[in-house]
């Protein structure tokens, strides 16, 4: 688990890739208003938690309850990013009580079916990594360069972002259990037990070559008063090319309600390490 920021809590949820750096920049943006919990996904370094194919979506749903613990959180705000957004979906469903509000950004979305590049990753993941490469380029690099038509904002992202991703690296053969975990779950059957208050984030539509934009919001119809707002200028990745603009429109939903954070002897331990310690950030 690694904790960043202070304030009310905000479990961060990452994507399929299972990997948290991924998505630094927007844990950062997060981080000066809430104190953000994430983590990788199991079996990825730092999880402390093994990959397991048949334990499905409980094993996903007992780590956010075992960050929650380890924080020492009753409950919290839980955003989860594409299949993050599943998982967090998942999450609200069945866990209502430490749920206090839920945002889902650019997720896979009720009625959502595998294509022929989540099949081959599925069906052979080490021989089909010179296509996803390819693909991943061919999709995100025009929305990169409408959210950052400078290029001397575009490269210097470029650089960073691909430096994240070696220093991080995915694993194919778990990313392909998470597609087939992803295609065996029915989002819309969640909808229907998710009472927290939820936001549905997307890109502009057209701009998401990964998710469609028209799937991720069919979430608003089927949970019950949830809102939609547009990441401007973005597809897919929004929350890494506009992290601040991502933030803000996360910190004007959740608010300042985002949960109990402590009870009194917890808050008082935490307190004292965090004393003792200097910072509030720990990995």
């Amino acid at each position: 688990m690694v904790q960043r920021g202070t304030g009310p809590p905000l479990v961060f949820v990452p994507g399929i890739q299972g990997r948290w750096e991924w998505t630094a920049p927007a844990v950062k943006a997060l981080a000066a208003r809430y104190r953000v919990i994430t983590f990788s996904f199991p079996g990825e370094p730092g999880s402390r938690l093994c990959h397991d194919p048949e334990a499905g979506f409980n094993a996903l749903v007992r780590q956010i309850d075992l960050a929650l613990d380890e924080a020492g959180c009753r409950r919290a705000a839980i955003c989860g990013i594409s299949f993050g957004g599943l998982v967090a979906a998942t999450y609200a469903a069945q866990r209502p009580e430490r749920t206090s509000k839920l945002v889902l950004v650019s997720a896979i979305g009720p009625g959502w079916e595998l294509d022929d590049r989540a099949r081959s990753v599925m069906a052979a993941p080490w021989w089909t990594t010179p296509l996803l490469v390819s693909g991943s380029i061919q999709r995100l690099y025009p929305e990169i360069a409408t959210a950052l038509p400078a290029l001397s904002e575009r490269l210097p992202f470029l650089v960073k972002h691909t430096a994240r991703v070696l220093c991080a690296p995915m694993s194919l053969a778990r990313t392909g259990d998470r597609i087939r975990l992803a295609a065996s779950v029915d989002a819309g059957s969640l909808c229907g037990r998710i009472t927290a208050p939820t936001l549905v984030i997307t890109g502009e539509p057209g701009a998401d070559r990964v998710m469609p934009v028209e799937i991720t919001r069919r979430y608003k119809d089927a949970i019950a008063n949830a809102r939609v707002a547009t990441l401007e200028r973005t597809g897919h990745i929004g929350l890494v090319t506009r992290p601040e603009r991502f933030a803000e429109l996360v910190a004007d939903f959740v608010g300042e309600d985002a949960g109990h954070l402590f009870n009194g002897h917890t808050r008082a331990v935490a307190e004292t390490v965090e004393d003792l310690s200097g910072g509030s950030d720990h990995a």
